[in-house]
């Protein structure tokens, strides 16, 4: 393929934006449980 047909191809836009929702759905609650269940250090 050259530049021109690369730059063509279309696709992969939903799989950012999956990742970007499904990231930011684990930080949040991630955050909920630790407020929730606050879990000491062991050392």
């Amino acid at each position: 393929m050259n530049r021109n047909e690369l730059l063509q191809v279309q696709g992969g836009g939903w799989l950012l934006i999956a990742g970007v929702v499904a990231g930011a759905i684990t930080f949040v609650i991630g955050v909920i449980d630790g407020f929730i269940r606050p879990l000491s250090c062991h050392e």
